[in-house]
């Protein structure tokens, strides 16, 4: 009978135990794929959220180019990440000659 009193407990942590150790899975899974799939010429970011770009990768290492010609080696399991470069869109970039209205010329000139 006591027994009975804990099994929707017991129940309710398994299930949650289950799903926690399924989500890790996945998040592993997907760090190997990363891994696996890493090319020289890839922009990264590394666990400590450095930005480089990678010239060369062996079985357990990479090396990566922080600034131009610098080049470390770093372990391939501290890469979190492939950067996508992201072409930025012409409604996004500001203008170089921006028209200044005479309020603005007016508040400029108040100090």
């Amino acid at each position: 009978m006591d027994l009975l009193v804990f099994l929707p407990l017991i129940i309710i942590m398994g299930a949650f135990m289950y799903f926690a150790s399924r989500r890790q899975r996945k998040a592993m899974q997907a760090t190997i794929d990363l891994h696996e799939s890493l090319t020289v010429g890839d922009r990264v970011t590394t666990t400590s959220g450095l930005y480089a770009t990678i010239t060369g990768i062996t079985d357990d290492s990479v090396d990566l180019e922080i600034a131009p010609g610098v080049v470390t080696t770093w372990m391939k399991l501290a890469i979190r990440e492939r950067v996508e470069d992201e072409a930025p869109e012409a409604d996004d970039v500001p203008s170089a000659a921006t028209e200044i209205t005479d309020t603005d010329a007016d508040r400029l000139t108040k100090d």
